[in-house]
């Protein structure tokens, strides 16, 4: 038994900046790095790319909606091919620092909104996978498990990986419960600990309301930008690894 930890990263701009990379780094086994629409510029993307190379944490593309102000968490419209263009221009630019760092790029991670609209929007699901396949066929495509992401990327012929967030609350349909509403975003270590567990073990999740939906997942999520990150980064490591699963990259 296995699992990938992955992390949204390289979410830092100019003087300002966001999340724990360099303290959550040592724990994780992928990185999704900002391409710099939603969050980061080229020298955060290169540094983060770096970083992930020292600790041999595979890097992948994190593209989003082009809204700084917003960080990506508002909801657009936008015409699918559109976002199909800005998705390669994205994945393009952290393509080309991988490259000149000598590191290889496994995958994409669409970014906030985009990836919950995707995740019920077929036409947006499949304008991430025809970008990922034009770009390049051979990238893992994460997605939300049963969702569009998932059945989209499997029609354009990409291998996909079924997300978890461990540090997220369930819906009973198995979306993720909006930021908007309170404990959406969950703080208890031991709590994120052990529904990581059940994830990988038992492939299940408890929703709100105490109801247990499965959840069949390749790579789990955690957020840098999370108070105590880096700690509870670690202590999902630990508690999967004493419940005798492999922690590595897909």
């Amino acid at each position: 038994m296995h699992i990938d930890i992955n992390c949204d990263m390289g979410e830092s701009f100019g003087p300002w900046t966001m999340g724990a990379d360099d303290a959550v780094m040592p724990s994780i086994t992928s990185a999704n790095v900002a391409c710099g629409a939603h969050a980061g510029d080229p020298r955060v993307m290169r540094r983060t790319v770096r970083a992930a190379k020292v600790h041999g944490v595979s890097v992948g593309a994190h593209p989003g909606f082009a809204d700084l102000q917003g960080f990506g968490r508002r909801e657009m419209q936008a015409d699918p091919s559109e976002v199909e263009d800005s998705l390669i221009a994205q994945i393009g630019a952290l393509a080309a620092i991988a490259r000149a760092e000598g590191v290889p790029m496994r995958h994409v991670k669409a970014h906030g909104a985009l990836y919950n609209m995707a995740a019920r929007d077929r036409k947006l699901a499949d304008a991430i996978a025809c970008a990922i396949t034009a770009f390049d066929p051979s990238l893992i495509m994460f997605g939300l498990p049963k969702s569009r992401m998932i059945d989209a990327g499997i029609a354009a012929g990409l291998r996909v990986a079924a997300e978890g967030f461990a540090d997220r609350s369930y819906e009973p349909d198995g979306s993720l419960t909006p930021r908007s509403r309170p404990g959406a975003v969950i703080h208890d270590a031991a709590l994120v600990v052990d529904r990581a567990v059940r994830m990988v073990r038992d492939g299940v999740v408890l929703t709100p309301g105490g109801k247990e939906i499965p959840l069949k997942v390749d790579t789990i999520c955690v957020h840098g930008d999370t108070p105590g990150a880096p700690e509870i980064t670690r202590r999902i490591r630990a508690g999967l690894e004493a419940a005798g699963v492999q922690v590595r990259p897909l």
